[in-house]
């Protein structure tokens, strides 16, 4: 016998030893009754009770548009609902939709149609556009004027006015509106109100296109939120909400959950000009694309003083042409269809972010021109109140001189 299997069967004998005398001694468990602590048992720890845990917040679920079971908002505003008041013309009809006629407001969200361009006041199922609108406008007008003269009150004085503006100037505060190239929106209105909640008056800065006319754009703001603008300077508004105005009182004002596609217009440039042709047509554009530029417009400028530039330049020119570089094709021709209707004047083309209008064969300078446009600046003391109190201290003083 080999010693190596002498030496492994020794090693066999002493682990066989070694197993029966650890499982002899495992009959100590039974016979002393040991318990092990429970640190060392292995049963599952007790979970503690978890009533002191925060209540796990609701999934985030956006403002869904098919959710129909509330009831449609109803709001009294006495006009139509329009994306924006300065940018669309009520007068000027589409010639189609870019898509179906799906509200902006959500389909069951509002009382009111979307006939695709506005939300009329006036249900147009009731009432034919032919007959009823009319009259029912008149109205609309009427208790409009009502609302505003109620909310208005007696006019400010001087020194309200004078305090109002200087609470609204750039050194006193930061809050402002911003009015951009989509001019006012309905959106908008909204946004007025809520910082009419704090101070009876805000601080409005225009901007872009809309500030080509702003006599259209001051006229929307006191028709739409019936406030008072009290000062103007250039692109500046201060917006009064008026004495009588409490914010609890406030109309509702449905909000516009997206912004709908423009409808289709016609175009602005037509292959020939009326009255010309063809060829008289490509050899103006030339001459116009050639013609020095009257002005440079910049992004998101100031540009009140566009149209009366461009009738003085008519005295002299027939045509007139401005650089757009720089600036949204969109707007160029935003900017382009004003001049044509303030003019007004024939537009010739767009090329080159270019804008060239011709004054037409028989032109004539507009007679009107104080009565649309007004001054850059325009202070908060009414003119004609001043006119009252002169003529009262001048009655005031013959009275006197009389007695005396």
């Amino acid at each position: 016998m080999s010693p190596l299997t002498r030496l492994s069967g020794q090693k066999h004998f002493f682990l066989k030893r070694h197993l029966s005398s650890s499982t002899a001694s495992s009959k100590l468990h039974d016979i002393y009754c040991f318990k092990p602590p429970p640190s060392l048992s292995p049963e599952k720890p007790q979970t503690p009770n978890n009533n002191n845990k925060k209540k796990q917040k609701p999934e985030y679920r956006p403002p869904s548009s098919l959710e129909t079971n509330k009831k449609p908002l109803r709001s009294d505003l006495p006009f139509d609902f329009r994306f924006s008041y300065t940018e669309s013309s009520p007068d000027v009809r589409p010639i189609g939709l870019r898509e179906p006629k799906y509200s902006p407001f959500g389909p069951g969200r509002l009382d009111r149609i979307w006939t695709g361009v506005c939300a009329p006041a006036v249900d147009l199922k009731v009432k034919s556009v032919d007959d009823g609108v009319g009259e029912e406008g008149l109205d609309l007008e009427e208790k409009r004027t009502v609302m505003r003269e109620k909310i208005q009150g007696k006019p400010l004085t001087k020194a309200e006015g004078k305090i109002l503006v200087d609470k609204c100037q750039r050194n006193k505060t930061k809050k402002q509106i911003n009015l951009g190239r989509d001019g006012l929106t309905h959106n908008m209105l909204n946004d007025i109100h809520n910082h009419w909640k704090h101070d009876e008056a805000v601080r409005v800065k225009c901007m872009g296109v809309p500030t080509v006319d702003m006599k259209n754009v001051c006229t929307q703001l006191e028709d739409k939120t019936f406030g008072k603008i009290i000062h103007r300077h250039c692109g500046l508004l201060v917006l009064y909400r008026g004495r009588n105005y409490h914010p609890r009182n406030r109309p509702v004002i449905p909000l516009m959950l997206w912004k709908p596609h423009e409808p289709v217009y016609p175009r602005l440039i037509k292959t020939t000009i009326d009255g010309l042709s063809i060829e008289e047509t490509k050899e103006m554009r030339k001459r116009g694309l050639a013609v020095p530029a009257l002005t440079k417009l910049s992004r998101n400028g100031y540009y009140g003083s566009l149209v009366p530039m461009v009738r003085d330049a008519f005295l002299v020119s027939e045509l007139v042409r401005i650089d757009c570089q720089g600036l949204d094709r969109s707007d160029s021709k935003k900017i382009g269809c004003k001049l044509r209707d303030l003019v007004p004047c024939i537009l010739v083309t767009f090329d080159k972010e270019q804008i060239v209008v011709w004054r037409g064969k028989d032109y004539k300078p507009p007679e009107d021109e104080d009565e649309q446009f007004f001054a850059d600046r325009q202070p908060f003391d009414d003119p004609q109140s001043d006119m009252d109190c002169i003529k009262e201290k001048l009655s005031s003083d013959e009275t006197r001189f009389q007695q005396e």
